[in-house]
């Protein structure tokens, strides 16, 4: 299936619960954090959202609440992803949000704490491995690729299987989101940006059938002006 890799508008989903050979699956990156505006590579450094990253969380949480019976909320216990998914949770009838360590960030190793664009001159060993086609782990203790793809992956057939028939939200982190993707579009384009707080929807059918609706939903930013500044630093 070929999605594009551009930001798509979202439309509410509708309907009471999904059809009950599926469940539905609301993938949420996180708000933005003074990291994510320096360009620094946060990983599993735990850095909290910014005013900009609240304001982003406040708008996604508004725009999930159009969205009928939602009946769970799960999240990476990492704080920028945990404080945006308590807030969709209390514009969605205050369901408790359920931390997940396996949906956190991607461990970037010795690159953790770094700007991006000096990555190449500050740390060129453990840069070398980050660019590598091998998918290598990272110098320091960093995921590879593959790593990262079934530590995510393993989440969200968890939570799936559980919810069949059910729509529930996932509030995550970039890479975490690239790998979910690749599995549900490998034959399809390269991602994209992956925004702040914006929305994906998947669909899984079956034990492992994933097909992904909907990618890049960030119209509740627009709609809210609090979209200024995004990227896709981890």
């Amino acid at each position: 299936m070929a999605v594009s890799s551009t930001s798509v508008s979202l439309p509410s989903c509708g309907g009471s619960y999904p059809d009950s050979d599926y469940a539905e699956i609301f993938v949420v990156r996180h708000g933005k954090t003074v990291w994510n505006s320096e360009g620094r590579v946060q990983g599993q450094v735990d850095i909290e959202l910014n005013e900009t990253g609240r304001k982003q969380a406040v708008a996604v949480a508004n725009r999930l609440s159009s969205e009928p019976n939602i009946s769970a909320i799960y999240s990476s216990d990492q704080q920028r992803a945990f404080e945006t998914a308590q807030k969709i949770a209390v514009k969605c009838g205050g369901l408790k949000v359920v931390k997940d360590l396996d949906l956190r960030e991607r461990h970037m190793g010795d690159l953790q704490g770094l700007i991006y664009r000096d990555l190449s001159k500050t740390n060129p060993i453990a840069y070398e491995a980050l660019m590598s086609k091998d998918d290598r782990e990272l110098p320091g203790g960093g995921e590879s690729f593959t790593q990262v793809f079934e530590r995510c992956k393993s989440a969200l057939l968890r939570i799936g299987r559980k919810h069949k028939g059910e729509r529930v939200v996932v509030v995550t982190h970039g890479a975490c989101i690239e790998t979910l993707y690749k599995w549900a579009n490998a034959k399809g384009s390269y991602a994209g940006k992956i925004e702040n707080a914006s929305v994906a929807v998947f669909h899984l059918y079956g034990e492992d059938n994933w097909t992904l609706k909907m990618w890049g939903d960030v119209s509740h930013l627009n709609q809210n002006s609090a979209s200024e500044g995004h990227t896709t630093s981890a």
